[in-house]
């Protein structure tokens, strides 16, 4: 992480992170390292950028071109903010040119896919997807050429990369700071909730703790004599009376291309935060470990770093050594010694919560009327369901009724006619009646 001026060297993040990208840990045995063929592909997780491969894809192949990697060696801030270094570009190899043209492809496919997925997981209604009007925001690569990778994309690339991860860095330290805020507002809203002798048994434990994790060997000032001779002797296994700047460096330049980079400074700084941090003590924060961490990167990186590549050479440690602040005596202030945080931004931040608490109280009331309101629809719609299903009942069971009542019928015999409705004999009904007063 890089704070302050730091923050300005991020122009030259191309050159660091292709220097980067084999380092090891101090303890790893190169016997036993992979072919460099054989390694897992770069993760994201060391940039942060959702373009991390792509990143570190691009940078590989230009560090195969002896021009460009002669070039990116003694590439300058100015250089690379001017776009020097970008069209250097145009003198690398045919045959790496094209492998970059395919890195360029399978990125533009990489973020088509993207956004189609982000459209399909919105639901898509039917409406073209302007591709392009999406692209925009991928401003690490130029959109409006999807088959070349031109002087523009590189520009672009070490550009956006710069950006982002000053953002990305700023974004961790307000993340711990959040961090930190949240702790201190939880501990006191469960003093709240406590009687008063609780409450003090609760303030003596917290002050107890604070007095366990502060009471520590002496931190030496990262970068400085007593720090590196306490690696050298402890790490290394050297006499600190025969301590050699040059061939210290040599020592813990893992990878062995000449520099120290960010992975191997922080790797430099594990006796002294392991004085203050034990993951197996309550009191010691990890997280606040690994803040530490960075604070001191960032420090060496200040005093050491001097054409600001976010990288110490050779000539840069040699240099540092010979300074004054390289015999500083002063123990390294902690983040116990400087808060990262005032009561002012304390209260701002609770605040805040309080703010969101309220704002999720409302919509939860919102959403609590909503579910009531559709339950009683929907009770409403179950008394509707119900009297239907009633009245077909109804209107079946006098349906049957009736089917019965017209079968009882078709099966009852004639009825019988008596008196003088009774029907003539068959040889009766064609004779004549004599009518009376007629011969």
């Amino acid at each position: 992480m890089v704070r302050g001026k730091a923050l300005a060297r991020c122009g030259l993040v191309l050159l660091s992170l292709w220097l980067c990208i084999q380092s090891v840990p101090i303890s790893v045995d190169k016997t036993k390292e992979k072919p460099h063929e054989e390694l897992e592909p770069p993760q994201s997780a060391e940039t942060g950028l959702h373009y991390d491969r792509y990143l570190r894809e691009v940078i590989e192949f230009l560090e195969k071109d002896p021009h460009f990697k002669e070039k990116l060696k003694n590439a300058s801030m100015d250089d690379i903010k001017q776009g020097k270094l970008s069209k250097e570009l145009d003198f690398v190899h045919h045959n790496l040119r094209t492998k970059l043209d395919e890195l360029k492809r399978e990125e533009m496919n990489r973020l088509r896919m993207l956004i189609k997925a982000k459209h399909d997981i919105q639901g898509g209604n039917g409406r073209t997807v302007d591709h392009q009007t999406l692209l925009r925001q991928f401003e690490h690569l130029n959109h409006t050429n999807p088959d070349t990778f031109e002087v523009e994309d590189l520009d672009r690339l070490i550009k956006s990369a710069t950006n982002d991860l000053e953002n990305f860095d700023k974004d961790r330290h307000d993340e711990f700071k959040r961090y930190e805020m949240m702790k201190e507002h939880e501990r006191r809203e469960r003093l709240k909730n406590m009687n008063e002798e609780d409450r003090k048994k609760e303030e003596q434990h917290y002050e107890e703790m604070k007095k366990k994790h502060a009471d520590h060997p002496k931190i030496n000032h990262p970068g400085s004599e007593d720090q590196l001779k306490e690696v050298w002797q402890e790490a290394d296994g050297l006499d600190p009376e025969d301590f050699d700047p040059k061939t210290f460096f040599k020592m813990h330049d893992t990878n062995g291309d000449g520099f120290f980079d960010e992975i191997e400074l922080e790797a430099l700084f594990t006796k002294e935060l392991e004085k203050v941090y034990n993951p197996e003590n309550a009191e010691d924060d990890m997280v606040e470990m690994e803040e530490e961490r960075l604070r001191m990167r960032e420090h060496v990186m200040n005093e050491v770093d001097a054409n600001q590549d976010r990288l110490v050479s050779l000539s840069e440690f040699i240099a540092a050594t010979k300074k004054e602040e390289f015999l500083d005596k002063d123990e390294w202030e902690t983040l116990d010694h400087k808060p990262f945080y005032t009561e002012d931004e304390l209260r701002e931040f609770e605040q805040h919560l309080a703010n969101e608490e309220n704002d999720i109280n409302k919509k939860s009331t919102e959403l609590q009327k909503q579910r009531e309101e559709l339950e009683r629809k929907q009770e409403e719609l179950n008394a509707q369901r119900l009297g239907l299903q009633k009245a077909v009942e109804e209107m079946e069971r006098l349906k049957v009724e009736s089917i019965k009542s017209d079968v009882k019928r078709e099966g009852e015999p004639a009825p019988v006619v008596t008196g003088n409705n009774q029907p003539l004999p068959s040889s009766h009904q064609q004779q004549d009646v004599p009518v009376p007063g007629h011969s």
